[in-house]
């Protein structure tokens, strides 16, 4: 009996250190997922103070998500070498100095360039999160309600990031949706350090494979440089650059095959689940992200929008994704499953994004922008969770950082992949109209239900391919899928 006493008390002295790291390591997160959406609303401030061009101006976003995607293999695995609170508490340094020298930047070059520094800190602060998480919460009933919090923490904080660039840019200028992260950011690093429980780490003797990270990060900077830049390159040069780009994954491929320590080890891909869930992942990330940075200059290049009102009209999706996510998530997916959680999940997406790519001249916000936002948000709350638990349970147990890190990277992928072409298309059909004398406001508007409509396929593509590849009988009854075994 007193054993018993004894266990119980060491686990309750346990809990609130427990869930302090979780209230950290969700503070990290969103510190970097604001600031991957902060920009969207200022997009045509900095465009007009910066001089950006129209396709120039997405690499302010992609200048950031590259680099994030395609280190987090790197850092992960220097993750598992140094210790995850190393990684996660040197990536908030270098996140916060790289905002406030995107904050004090005064030309394009300056800002794309502090913007990738940005990006390289955010991958070391979100590449070892999810294992962290996964270490600190064994139990699954704990771990779900983890990743509950977890999720609704970075989905909240992509449409929470609109709102703040809006009153940010409005009320001061878009310097400071820069600069307000000096004091979160140390703030954060504080608290990493007071809380996080320090970790060893394999030591860096183990090594980690640098060329194959040159490589991967290569790639996916030339397949995204050849979308953005497709319309003023013209066909043969984007197919030299595809081409090129193509040869970078190849060699990358050949090398983790034959590396003795690799960054990604492809046996990972044996298991249906986690490479079905990375997939799909891709594929609704990459029309969510595009809706965010699409929908919000709609919202301000066609309907007249300011950027406070912009930021404000995007507030109904946080909330209710928190909601839903906090409230339902963890028991949804408990009596029904990931997988029919998912799949309803992708049904909403799909059927709000149909809805936006009406995109009438003459809108209104209660007619034509909040009835697909609070879809689009219902079956983000639905579909996240659900994905993110069927990525990581395909997984071994020593694989788990490895699962951690291939998620966040297919995440980003998607995010920036869905961003360039969604945006190259819209912008490829407004100029079409506008050189055949169309209105300014209307070939906008045009290109805008283009890359809606394109955003719609993808959703039903996302659809498709999770009904088609994830269906398990552990799926389907709420129990996590089988693991594929070595």
């Amino acid at each position: 009996m007193s054993f018993l006493i004894e266990s119980r008390t060491r686990q309750r002295q346990r809990t609130p250190s427990r869930w302090a790291s979780l209230v950290v390591l969700c503070a990290g997160t969103l510190m970097t997922v604001l600031d991957g959406n902060v920009v969207t609303v200022a997009m045509p401030a900095i465009q007009g103070d910066l001089g950006f061009s129209g396709p120039g101006l997405a690499w302010v976003v992609n200048a950031y998500l590259i680099p994030f995607g395609g280190l987090l293999l790197l850092v992960g695995r220097l993750g598992d070498l140094v210790g995850g609170k190393r990684m996660f508490t040197a990536g908030l340094a270098v996140f916060t100095v790289a905002s406030v020298l995107c904050g004090v930047a005064t030309s394009q070059a300056t800002l794309v360039a502090a913007r990738a520094l940005q990006g390289i800190g955010g991958a070391m602060t979100s590449a070892v999160v999810l294992g962290m998480l996964v270490a600190l919460f064994p139990e699954p009933r704990e771990q779900a309600r983890a990743i509950a919090v977890f999720s609704a923490v970075g989905a909240a904080g992509g449409a929470l990031g609109t709102f703040l660039g809006g009153a940010l840019t409005q009320a001061l200028n878009w310097h400071w949706i820069f600069l307000i992260n000096l004091p979160i950011g140390v703030l954060a690093w504080l608290a990493a350090l007071r809380f996080l429980a320090p970790e060893r780490g394999a030591g860096l003797g183990r090594g980690a494979d640098y060329p194959g990270a040159a490589l991967v990060t290569g790639a996916l900077m030339l397949t995204v440089y050849a979308i953005v830049g497709a319309g003023d390159r013209g066909l043969a040069g984007t197919l030299v650059l595809a081409a090129v780009s193509l040869a970078l994954f190849s060699a990358f491929t050949v090398r983790q095959a034959r590396a003795p320590r690799p960054l990604l080890r492809l046996r990972l891909f044996r298991s249906r689940v986690l490479t079905g869930a990375n997939a799909v992942q891709v594929l609704m990330i990459g029309g969510m992200f595009g809706f965010q940075y699409i929908g919000a200059l709609y919202l301000q290049r066609v309907l007249g929008y300011g950027e406070l009102l912009t930021g404000t009209a995007f507030l109904p999706a946080p909330i209710a994704i928190g909601v839903l996510m906090l409230g339902l998530s963890a028991r949804t997916i408990a009596r029904f499953g990931p997988y029919r959680v998912l799949l309803s999940g992708l049904v909403l997406i799909s059927a709000g994004m149909a809805l936006l790519s009406r995109a009438p001249v003459d809108g209104t916000y209660l007619a034509d922008v909040l009835p697909p936002l609070l879809l689009l948000a219902a079956g983000f709350a639905a579909a996240m969770p659900a994905v993110t638990g069927l990525a990581m349970s395909g997984a071994r147990a020593e694989d788990a950082g490895l699962a951690s890190g291939l998620f966040n990277t297919t995440q980003v992928v998607g995010g920036s992949l869905g961003l360039a072409v969604l945006t190259t298309l819209a912008a490829s059909r407004t100029d079409h109209l506008r050189h055949g004398g169309a209105d300014l406001v209307a070939a906008t508007a045009s290109g805008y239900r283009l890359a809606f409509m394109v955003a719609t396929g993808i959703a039903v593509a996302a659809l498709v391919l999770a009904a088609g590849v994830l269906r398990t009988e552990r799926a389907t009854s709420g129990q996590p899928p089988a693991n594929t075994p070595r």
